[in-house]
């Protein structure tokens, strides 16, 4: 056990094996052109694409949930579009800046979002109800009530 140690923090406390030493200035992505190291530009540029959004079907309705911390209901969207398609969509705004501040780590994403959801056959597209709650946004698309067949018995004859 006394080797492990060794290889990755020597007597003189230099850490030359240490894959994880430069880990918090290690940028893999700093040469693409799609990034910027000034935090403030890639900031305005960034969108949260990755908004996640949960869908449930329950025996009533298709239930929609996304997490939009720090949004106004104003600033989200709901959506049907033509055949079928339900789009939630937003945009956060990019928080003014102060010449005097200063920036130590931008981490909260800012632009637009859109997310489209093509909806089952069964689904009532003009009773569609949206709330929102503590950045909670919910959709609930109705069902159709499936009808089920009526089943006959037919009598085997001989």
């Amino acid at each position: 056990m006394a080797m492990i140690p060794s290889l990755f923090n020597n007597r003189r406390g230099s850490s030359i094996l240490d894959p994880f030493s430069s880990f918090d200035i290690w940028d893999p992505l700093k040469d693409f052109p799609f990034t910027s190291s000034n935090p403030l530009i890639s900031r305005e540029n960034s969108a949260f694409v990755n908004t996640r959004i949960d869908w449930k079907e329950t025996p009533e309705a298709h239930v929609f949930k996304a997490d939009l911390p720090g949004l106004k209901k104003e600033e989200v969207k709901v959506e049907i579009e033509d055949d079928r398609v339900l789009r939630i969509s937003g945009e956060r705004s990019v928080e003014k800046e102060d010449k005097n501040d200063t920036w130590h780590r931008v981490e909260r994403s800012s632009g637009r979002f859109s997310r489209r959801f093509r909806l089952p056959e069964n689904a009532k597209m003009d009773q569609v109800k949206a709330s929102m709650e503590n950045g909670v946004l919910t959709v609930t698309v109705p069902k159709e009530e499936v009808k089920k067949p009526e089943l006959k018995a037919i009598e085997i004859l001989g």
